[in-house]
């Protein structure tokens, strides 16, 4: 049998520690982003259907009350979190340049749709147009205009969807792809490769030297 020096012997343990640590931040990461960008998405969806302006206009019939909702102001802000959501979604079946890439487009969409939103908290064309057509008058205006909080509640949810791709940008790589999770799971791949130990692992050696084997016959 030969001799195994001490300085040879691989140290799995700390390797082992740094691993679950890497891969505890990772989970961790995407847990965030998937609630994150999921949240986001779900409220500027829900927002869209609120009123965001309300005014009034006056008319031979009287004073009309007039209140326009989210996707009337403007429809970018539900565009943008459509698209998160699919980003979100594409980010877990990338992996490389690729996921950076599906990364950036779910940071900017949800920039995109704050900016949108904030932009539309003081639009009054969607109320002019229910003016003109409550009063039958294509140059009547609505007046006395104000906005709800649904549009800035918009913005600061389209801001947890950037935050989803600032997440996914910065510590993407460390997630897992969908396929290559199935492939370390349960794929025949993996299966073959749990059936087939690897002498050159860290792990193999030790489990040889507790047979009281030596690995480095054969070397």
């Amino acid at each position: 049998m030969g001799y195994v020096s001490a300085a040879s012997v691989p140290q799995p343990r700390a390797a082992r520690r740094g691993e679950a640590a890497t891969a505890g931040s990772g989970r961790r990461s995407l847990a965030a982003a998937l609630l994150l960008g999921a949240l986001g998405a779900a409220v500027v969806l829900l927002a869209s259907g609120r009123t965001w302006t309300e005014g009034r206009v006056t008319g031979v019939g009287g004073t009309v009350a007039l209140e326009a909702a989210g996707g009337e102001v403007t429809g970018v802000p539900t565009a943008l979190a459509v698209v998160g959501l699919a980003a979100l979604v594409a980010v877990l079946a990338t992996r490389g340049a690729g996921r950076r890439v599906v990364a950036l487009l779910l940071a900017l969409s949800g920039a995109g749709a704050a900016a949108a939103a904030l932009l539309g908290a003081g639009d009054g064309a969607a109320l002019d147009e229910r003016a003109a057509r409550a009063t039958g008058d294509t140059a009547a205006r609505a007046v006395d205009l104000t906005q709800t909080a649904w549009p800035y509640a918009t913005a600061a949810a389209a801001l947890l969807i950037l935050a989803a791709g600032l997440i996914a940008l910065r510590c993407g790589r460390t997630w897992p792809a969908m396929s290559g999770r199935y492939e370390r799971d349960g794929g025949p791949r993996a299966r073959a490769a749990r059936r087939v130990g690897d002498p050159e692992r860290p792990e193999e050696l030790w489990k040889a030297l507790d047979r009281g084997e030596d690995p480095t016959e054969g070397a």
